[in-house]
């Protein structure tokens, strides 16, 4: 392999990225009806979407079944040379099956698409060849035709499987809505990591692990610093009698308040307190409590319900979680 210095290797990656890019631009134009028949039958049936594919397209394959899972579509992936080689018995009576292909004149896809015709299973092919074996054998085609491959000699699966993988990412989609699959179902298949917790952690979970700062409206100066150094949340709730919340203190509140005010043992939490402070509900969404605290440049947020002050979030407590 001969090595050539005056390659730019970013102008190699714009002019890749160009190519890729056009391609996409050509692969709307490519969608017919069958487009949404395949929905459909995916939608309504009563098994499951198996995909199938070898080489580079059945690493897309993988990809196209793990969104299609995480997005309420039940997929398996099966690949192709497995499947002629006694992997079939995966394939029910009721799934739907597609085939993945850029030339759909693969030896092994053209055993396997034969084999799914005499099953009956109805047959789906993503192919790159509309003129194909694969084509010819499918009873719904995408087609995922590109002009050239982003390859300098136009032969290393490039743009052709960039193709493949944003029409299944649209399939995916299509389906999303056609389910009305919403960020709650979401949740539901993935409750690990931080994408998961933005998906379904709320306040709740977080606040009742706090303390309660919080003082009457007529606490000294002392009792309020007091408070707020006890319980480590760097402000403390002001609240009346029966446990509403008045308003709330900072750190920096009482820093303002020492700097302008010289008869501080005269002063109580009324005189330093934030009327009407930033808060949220108990059941609110963790992620947006962070929100909040961006757009505002806050630090806590007092946890309320019906105006009855419960405790305090804050920001460290969302970057414990992993949410920042």
């Amino acid at each position: 392999m001969n090595q050539t210095n005056h390659i730019n290797p970013r102008e190699v990656a714009e002019r890749t990225i160009a190519m890729e890019a056009e391609a996409l631009k050509g692969l709307s134009a490519l969608l017919t009806e069958d487009f949404n028949t395949i929905c459909n039958l995916i939608l309504k049936a009563r098994g499951r979407l198996i995909v199938s594919g070898i080489g580079k397209s059945a690493v897309i394959a993988q990809k196209i079944v793990a969104t299609l899972n995480s997005t309420g579509t039940p997929a398996v992936f099966l690949h192709a040379a497995d499947a002629i080689h006694g992997d079939l018995g995966m394939i029910l009576n009721f799934d739907v099956v597609m085939i993945i292909s850029k030339s759909g004149e693969s030896p092994e896809i053209k055993v396997l698409a034969q084999l799914i015709k005499s099953f009956g299973n109805p047959l789906v092919g993503m192919v790159g060849n509309t003129d194909s074996y694969l084509a010819r054998q499918s009873d719904y085609v995408l087609n995922t035709t590109v002009s050239q491959e982003a390859c300098p000699n136009n032969l290393a699966p490039t743009s052709s499987t960039t193709a493949q993988m944003v029409m299944g990412d649209a399939l995916a989609v299509a389906l999303m809505e056609l389910r009305g699959f919403k960020s709650s179902d979401f949740a539901k298949f993935h409750p690990g990591g931080s994408l998961g917790k933005k998906l379904y952690l709320r306040v709740t979970d977080l606040y009742l692990h706090n303390e309660q700062p919080k003082v009457a409206a007529t606490a000294s100066l002392k009792e309020v610093i007091v408070e707020i150094s006890k319980k480590r949340l760097g402000a403390t709730a002001v609240v009346n009698e029966q446990a509403e919340l008045l308003g709330i203190i900072t750190d920096g509140d009482l820093r303002r308040m020492m700097e302008k005010n010289n008869l501080i043992d005269e002063v109580t939490a009324t005189q330093i307190m934030t009327v009407n402070p930033k808060t949220i509900d108990a059941e609110a969404l963790a992620i947006d409590a962070m929100e909040m605290m961006r757009k505002n440049n806050i630090s806590q947020l007092a946890v309320v319900n019906n105006k009855q002050y419960l405790g305090m979030i804050h920001l460290h407590d969302l970057i414990k979680e992993g949410l920042i």
